[in-house]
Order: C-alpha cells, then sequence, then structure tokens
C-alpha cells in the first residue's frame, strides 16, 4: 500500500508529538504534586493523557516547525518546603522525561529496529527526534521556557528579579522567533538547536544523523 507523503507524515509524527508532549506535562505535574503543590492534580493534570496537556499552537508548530509546547502545568511555589529550588525540579522534570525517552526508544530501535515495520520505525524514530527537540527547546533560557524557570531558581535574589521583570518582552522574542522559523527560511532558533538536537540523536542511534 502506498501512502502519500502527507499522510505518512501525519501517521508519523502526530502520535509522536502527542506521546513527547503527554510525558514532558505530565513529568512537571507529577514533580509538583510528589513536592506538596495539589493544584496539578486538583486540575486533573496528573494523567499521560494527551488530550489534558494539548495547547492548540504549541502542538501545531511543534508538530510543523519542530519547535512547540504543551499546555504549562500551574504550580502554587508556596506549597513547597523549598519553593526556588523545588521550582527548579519541576521545571527540569518536563525535559528530562523527554530525554529519558529519547534514549529508551533509541534503545529499542537499535535493538529491535529491524523487527520492525516501516511506518512503525519511522513513528518511533519520530518520538526519539521530537523527545529532543522538546527537551533542548524548552531548555533554553527564554520565558516562559523550562529554562526560564531553571534559571530564576539558580540566579541570586535580585538578578532572578531582574530577569523576571523582562520577562514579557523576552518571551514575545521567542514567539516571533518561532513563526519567523516557521514561514521563512530564515530560521535562527534552529540554527541554535539543530546541532545539538542532531549530536544528541546521533550518540543515541549509533552514529545516525537526524538531519
Amino acid at each position: 500500500m502506498h501512502l502519500s507523503e502527507t499522510v505518512w507524515q501525519f501517521l508519523v509524527f502526530l502520535p509522536a508529538v502527542l506521546v513527547a508532549l503527554a510525558l514532558h506535562e505530565a513529568a512537571h505535574a507529577y514533580t509538583a504534586d510528589r513536592l506538596g503543590d495539589p493544584t496539578p492534580r486538583r486540575l486533573g493534570r496528573v494523567t499521560l493523557n494527551p488530550l489534558v496537556h494539548l495547547d492548540p499552537l504549541g502542538t501545531l508548530l511543534l508538530a510543523v516547525v519542530h519547535f512547540g509546547w504543551g499546555k504549562p502545568v500551574p504550580v502554587d511555589p508556596r506549597y513547597f518546603s523549598q519553593p526556588r529550588r523545588d521550582m527548579v525540579f519541576v521545571a527540569l522534570a518536563g525535559p528530562l522525561a523527554n530525554i529519558a525517552t529519547a534514549f529508551i526508544f533509541a534503545l529499542s530501535l537499535r535493538l529491535l529496529g529491524h523487527s520492525l515495520s516501516p511506518l512503525t520505525y519511522a513513528a518511533i524514530d519520530a518520538l526519539v527526534l521530537i523527545s529532543l527537540l522538546l527537551a533542548i527547546f524548552n531548555l533554553l533560557p527564554i520565558p516562559p521556557l523550562d529554562g526560564s524557570k531553571v534559571l530564576v531558581g539558580l540566579l541570586p535574589n535580585e538578578f532572578a528579579q531582574l530577569y523576571q521583570r523582562h520577562s514579557g518582552p523576552l518571551s514575545w522574542g521567542l514567539m516571533a522567533l518561532v513563526l519567523i522559523g516557521g514561514v521563512s527560511d530564515f530560521n535562527p532558533l534552529g540554527a541554535l538547536l539543530f546541532k545539538p538536537v542532531d549530536a544528541l540523536y546521533t550518540l543515541l542511534m549509533g552514529g545516525v544523523s537526524a538531519f
């Protein structure tokens, strides 16, 4: 059976996007819940159901231009015993879950890839790549990405407050870069992210390049 390129891309990338986003946001929610914040569980976010975690624009952009995000998990740091430290743990949980996912499924491809159908192999390969892209993208120290929360937790108070005061313009700048990369050949985020993502992918896949 011959599948058109559009259908093939849909069958390959849609499951990868759904799984990667669900694991990313569920990891945030689970970590906050374990650290004492009841907010994510009260809002039904401690779940692997991808529909609960999808942000329409972020999901579309992730599928189309490979940069995107899920619906942010509401967290109230007042419940944490050490708010600044625990927010760092919550922020890191999402990217680390994606990296762990990439590692596990890359290993499965290296061990069992020869026994899989082309479509199954391509879907798992896409999950490895999307997971790495989601992890590295979210580690950028730009609001509202996870990396910005990690940075705020690590900076001295006065610098953290200064950084947070400029979070609005930085967020709009990030959105502009994502949209520019999606509609033109000028892709500054791609230039920044594709090399480290490709390096990790090549390492996990035993020398095979992603791009």
